[in-house]
């Protein structure tokens, strides 16, 4: 089973390198392919050949919806370039897959291990399990046919991972959660008290349920980051 991991990129000149090593050891028939979005800097140069490098408009959901047009694997994986993946990724993937699972994501830890992050990863895990809603950070899986067929992630400037989760579940698409833990940035959470950061994400999710314009929940979440 082939499998395409699509990863988003702007100007990530201080992330690629790491981001590079470890797709070099990361086990399995990967299909991987780079979703530029107009970087700047020296970004495409550094991937070079080893990988395919796909010119997209700018902004995430753009950027991963061309590439997934593009790809050719049976399961679509969306990652994070500054994630830290989980070394059994291809074979969860695959054998959730074989089992008939159409979508899914991974455990999510954080590379922050400030007070409170245990709580946060512990309720991120739980509420992925509980109401089957997964973020981008947790690395979204789907079968190709099932995100082509709905028309790939919503063109949001932001929280187009939330809403295709939330299109899944309407539609009783289930999500399967893997054992195998992505490590993402804890950025957000350095020197603030981290239950207030999480209290902000989640009223950012109700404002957006509530109809509040997108624009202004992305200006909402760039002052969080």
């Amino acid at each position: 089973m082939k499998i395409s991991m699509i990863i988003p990129i702007y100007n990530e000149s201080k992330k690629i390198a790491a981001c590079l090593a470890q797709l070099e050891e990361l086990p399995g028939d990967w299909e991987i392919l780079f979703a530029d979005g107009g970087c700047t800097d020296d970004t495409v140069e550094r991937i070079g050949t080893r990988y395919q490098v796909i010119s997209c408009p700018k902004g995430r959901a753009k950027q991963m919806n061309t590439a997934a047009q593009q790809a050719s694997g049976e399961i679509l994986w969306f990652v994070h370039c500054d994630s830290q993946l989980p070394k059994a990724a291809y074979e969860q993937i695959q054998t959730a897959a074989e089992q008939g699972a159409v979508f899914g994501c991974f455990h999510i830890g954080f590379d922050y291990k400030g007070p409170f992050m245990g709580c946060n990863t512990y309720l991120s895990n739980r509420r992925a399990k509980r109401s089957h809603i997964a973020f981008g950070d947790q690395g979204i899986w789907l079968e190709r046919r099932l995100f082509l067929q709905r028309g790939g992630f919503p063109d949001l400037p932001i929280m187009e991972d939330y809403e295709l989760s939330r299109q899944m579940k309407q539609q009783k698409v289930p999500l399967t959660v893997l054992p195998g833990q992505i490590i993402t940035s804890g950025r957000r959470y350095q020197g603030r008290f981290p239950l207030w950061t999480m209290w902000q994400m989640f009223w950012l999710r109700c404002l957006y349920r509530a109809g509040v314009d997108i624009e202004e929940i992305s200006r909402r979440y760039r002052d969080i980051r």
